[in-house]
């Protein structure tokens, strides 16, 4: 089967039931090792234009993490976009953080961190982050809930909006955060991206 169709149906699977990542987690990953090296050839024109639209009014975060980083894309976008903050890209492929390492730009190395991790189990404290991003990264809401800080913000992309094949739909998002005392949501498109953003009540 299609990559991308596989990565559809463990984004619909897990979504609904988070359990089910344990078995899917595998083949999750074995695809981004796989793709790693041509990643940035999917993303398509314009991939990072509706998270900008999301991030206008999120001003200055201390800490920032970027969960299912891949090649570092939106990771290295958030480190020039917030020149003082602390950013961190997490991702459960080896293969994407090695391609994300080899684009470091110069002068972000202390303050910009890759590392290796599961989105379903962040190995962080609870609210380390003021402003939490997923561009293409399957939300496990209780986690990303967990690490954002009070008033924290949340933000998710999708690089090809509805065609994503790693996409959640906004109606699911705003209900999940809304359940977890998230407010002001707010939904952003650059076709064909789409944003939606959240903020910690």
């Amino acid at each position: 089967m299609d990559e991308r169709k596989v990565a559809r149906l463990i984004t619909d699977a897990v979504v609904r039931r988070p359990v089910l990542w344990r078995l899917l987690r595998g083949r999750m990953r074995d695809i981004f090792e796989r793709v790693a090296p041509t990643w940035e050839t999917r993303l398509g024109p314009g991939h990072l234009a509706a998270l900008e639209l999301a991030l206008a009014a999120v001003e200055r975060p201390a800490h920032v993490l970027d969960v299912g980083t891949g090649t570092g894309v939106a990771a290295l976008a958030l480190a020039a976009r917030y020149p003082d903050a602390d950013v961190t890209g997490l991702d459960l492929s080896p293969a994407m953080l090695a391609e994300a390492e080899r684009k470091r730009a110069p002068g972000v190395h202390d303050r910009l961190r890759f590392q290796v991790g599961d989105a379903a189990a962040l190995p962080f404290p609870d609210g380390s982050f003021d402003l939490v991003v997923l561009m293409n990264a399957i939300p496990f809401f209780d986690e990303l809930v967990r690490v954002a800080a009070p008033g924290g913000t949340i933000a998710l992309s999708f690089s090809r909006g509805a065609e994503t094949p790693i996409y959640v739909p906004e109606s699911r998002l705003r209900d999940a955060f809304h359940r977890r005392g998230f407010s002001d949501f707010a939904a952003f498109a650059a076709p064909p991206a789409t944003a939606f953003r959240a903020r910690r009540r």
